[in-house]
């Protein structure tokens, strides 16, 4: 009998169900239980890698999400290892920033940019497997930080009041290392990444809305089409990781060659140079012996001054 807790891989989700309004449930509530605070979110905006054909890379999926603040969230999944990932996020964010900006506006309309990486791979040192970022200003000298407000009315009330709020404006990002978590359920956002990495929404779970996720991504709950799809794209995204791995292999491989190559010209070069040095050894003594026959032919000086003369000793002549 099939386990009725089983659900889809996130990242299917994300490309196929989590768009429609009708599922924006499931997103607020892993959003909720990542950022600690109520999400609702508007509308689903278009991002980067919004497409639905079969054919699709299946290496990335991300959607690009608007909540009830005016805040653009980026979710995004990765399954294989990208070189300059971090700068991708970094140019990510900046984009959505400027794609929201008219030209000519104000830059008070820059918007607040949140980032949710979701990532497969081991993406640098460290053991915890949620990091968070964002930019601040620290003292030099006093290393506290710079604290920047602003001026806002407050229109819960019928008289004009104004309060001084924090200004937080720099992109936030969220890094959830999928392969660090080790399946130990601590707080609400554990149940969501233990979903996420084991298709499983466990019956004690108790996030907010993860039921819904059990109800609505629930794998025996698929039409037959919809299973074949899924299906489909469980094997296509087997195969891209199987090349990339393959491509992986292979290049280790070329240069573990390249490498022993480099030691076999390294060796063969220390050997040409030893065999010079060693011709060059036996040209110099040879030179050496012709001139001392010289001295001793002419038989002008005794042995003794002919080896002070030459630098060798009484033995050494003796033996040419």
């Amino acid at each position: 009998m099939e386990n009725k807790n089983i659900v889809v891989r996130f990242d299917w989700a994300m490309k196929y169900i989590l768009r429609d309004k009708a599922n924006f449930d499931i997103l607020e509530g892993f959003l909720s239980a990542l950022l600690e605070e109520t999400i609702t979110i508007l509308t689903i905006l278009e991002s980067e890698s919004n497409q639905e054909e079969e054919t699709d890379k299946f290496n990335r999926v991300d959607l690009l999400v608007e909540d009830s603040q005016k805040r653009k969230i980026i979710i995004e999944i990765q399954n294989n290892r990208e070189m300059h990932y971090l700068e991708r996020l970094l140019y990510g964010t900046s984009k959505v920033i400027v794609e929201n900006i008219g030209l000519g506006s104000s830059y008070k309309e820059v918007v607040k940019v949140l980032s949710v990486s979701i990532v497969y791979f081991d993406l640098g040192r460290g053991d915890d497997y949620i990091y968070y970022g964002s930019t601040e200003f620290i003292g030099i000298h006093n290393k506290k930080p710079l604290i920047v407000k602003e001026k806002h009315q407050n229109t819960k009330v019928f008289e004009p009041r104004y309060e001084f709020r924090e200004k937080n404006v720099f992109p936030e990002y969220y890094l959830i290392r999928v392969g660090e978590f080790e399946n130990v359920i601590q707080s609400p956002i554990d149940e969501w990444i233990y979903m996420i990495k084991n298709g499983e929404v466990r019956e004690d779970f108790q996030s907010k809305n993860i039921d819904k996720a059990r109800e609505k991504l629930r794998i025996m709950n698929m039409s037959q089409e919809e299973r074949r799809r899924y299906d489909k794209y469980l094997v296509n995204v087997e195969s891209e990781q199987d090349m990339v791995e393959t491509a992986r292999q292979e290049g280790e491989e070329k240069g573990i060659e390249k490498g022993r190559e480099l030691e076999r010209q390294q060796t063969e070069k220390e050997k040409n140079r030893a065999e010079k040095a060693e011709q060059e050894k036996e040209q110099l003594k040879s030179q050496l012996d012709s001139s001392i026959k010289k001295a001793l032919e002419r038989g002008k000086l005794s042995l003794e001054e002919i080896a002070e003369d030459f630098g060798v000793s009484v033995d050494y002549i003796k033996q040419i």
